[in-house]
């Protein structure tokens, strides 16, 4: 008999969604949808956090909850509401699009929570998908139009393209005899990776979750999403969604065991490839929403570091890193959100004098740019340095020496940033920036969190080892 209180938080977030969908038939009322999403947000973290030691297996074996998928729901209804609470002026998206917009954010946290939990390749296929068709939408509902259709449009396209080459790669595993539940692949891939056929399945099915952290060669989509998207919608992007991508990547690469010698390499050239790409790519942008994107891209190769490594070391690091690129780009998109006028994009030199405008925002920048560039004490730093432990553990010393050249490039467009935060004066018809009580709150609480996890990490690293112990079950 199915034990439905395990399915709890996600039956919640399906109301949540459901109700969003009667609001849009009625008379837009921003002020009652943002009232309504931010309850939902809070209550759904609640549910969620108050699940988090459940564990069980539902839907004939499809779907497992264990302690890895209940902490990273956690990590993806916080997400949610973090970013619900900067929707307060939500001026992006026109008025009668607000309810529409919550509802996809809904669906869409449905989806990545559903997402931790598949341990059944077309589970998983079917939740990344919703989860993907969601953002394409959100994408697409920024005022003015036609640059969001453009983008979103291409988002589109990318993501098929990746779809359609990772059930391709799914019907060749199956093809070859191999379970499509992971906990029987854990068991049979190890011993049969060297295989051609089956080393491109796997390879080919990993395309749909590289599309979604924006690893190379799926990467082309970052830039012109984030750009064109609403402010708020790229920075659920940006930290939600690559918290459901990093979570389901780790859960299938896990099944591979040692993976192989043609696996690794395959995976050390996405993390290369995504590392040099997007750090080199950076340097040159002024949309500041485009160099996060960028920035994404780069994270995205030192994500791949900690998973290639197949280690639990590896495993665990991958976990912090997860929260230390929620913790440091919502940061990020706070700012770009408070500073922009009218849901507007922001250039780096729009940040001029912002230490004087907003000293409390300064001060949460730059503290999130220096987790992001992996500069002490912050969150980033440790994970950094956990991630390179890891590969160093593994006997890939030439790769952390790769990752440290281009921690250095990155410090060079970060640092641009702080420039001008600190060190330019604001023009004349700057607008002065507006941070409610609450905001200025938010980012003491990221501020205190980006360095008590930098300085104490010991209970994150604790928490990260004991759920990605089983992983596969």
């Amino acid at each position: 008999m199915t034990n439905w209180t395990l399915f709890a938080p996600e039956l919640f977030m399906l109301a949540a969604a459901g109700l969003f969908f009667v609001l849009s038939l009625s008379r837009p009322q921003p002020a009652r949808d943002y009232a309504v999403a931010r309850v939902a947000a809070a209550v759904g973290l609640s549910l969620t956090a108050w699940a988090v030691g459940a564990e069980g297996v539902l839907f004939a074996g499809t779907y497992r909850v264990d302690l890895f998928s209940q902490v990273f729901k956690v990590l993806i209804t916080t997400g949610f509401f973090l970013v619900i609470c900067l929707c307060a002026e939500l001026s992006g998206v026109a008025d009668k699009r607000h309810s529409e917009f919550y509802l996809l954010l809904a669906v869409c946290t449905l989806a990545l929570m559903l997402l931790t939990s598949c341990v059944h390749l077309l589970a998983i296929y079917l939740a990344l998908e919703l989860s993907s068709y969601s953002l394409y939408i959100l994408v697409c509902l920024r005022r003015g139009r036609e640059k969001g259709l453009e983008s979103g449009l291409k988002y589109f396209i990318i993501g098929a393209c990746a779809s359609a080459l990772m059930l391709f790669g799914f019907a060749l595993l199956y093809g070859t005899g191999l379970s499509l539940h992971l906990a029987d692949l854990a068991r049979e891939l190890p011993g049969r990776i060297h295989e051609p056929v089956v080393l491109i399945g796997f390879v080919l099915g990993l395309s749909g979750f590289l599309f979604k952290i924006a690893a190379f060669p799926f990467h082309f989509w970052a830039p012109e999403v984030y750009e064109a998207a609403p402010n708020q919608a790229a920075a659920y992007i940006a930290t939600v969604s690559k918290a459901g991508g990093i979570a389901v990547l780790m859960r299938i690469t896990a099944a591979a065991g040692a993976g192989g010698d043609q696996l690794v390499g395959f995976l050390m050239v996405v993390s290369v490839a995504s590392m040099t790409l997007g750090n080199l790519a950076a340097i040159a942008q002024q949309d500041l929403k485009r160099l996060l994107a960028f920035s994404s891209v780069a994270h995205a190769g030192y994500v791949m570091i900690a998973i290639l490594s197949f280690n639990a070391m590896g495993l665990s690091s991958g976990v912090f890193y997860a929260l230390s690129l929620l913790v440091m780009k919502l940061t990020c998109f706070m700012i770009v959100i408070q500073v922009s006028s009218g849901g507007s994009n922001i250039k780096i030199n729009d940040l001029a004098g912002l230490h004087i405008r907003a000293p409390v925002l300064a001060a949460a920048l730059m503290l999130a740019l220096f987790g992001l560039a992996g500069i002490p004490p912050t969150i980033g730093f440790t994970a950094k340095l956990l991630v390179f432990t890891a590969a160093v553990e593994s006997g890939y010393l030439w790769l952390v020496i790769v990752a440290m050249i281009n921690v250095v490039i990155s410090l060079y467009y970060y640092l641009q940033v702080l420039k001008a935060a600190y060190f330019l004066e604001p023009k004349e018809s700057a607008p002065p920036v507006r941070v409610p009580a609450s905001l200025n709150f938010l980012a003491l609480v990221l501020i205190f969190l980006t360095v008590a996890a930098g300085i104490y990490p010991r209970p994150f690293i604790a928490a990260a080892q004991a759920m990605t112990f089983g992983i596969i079950g």
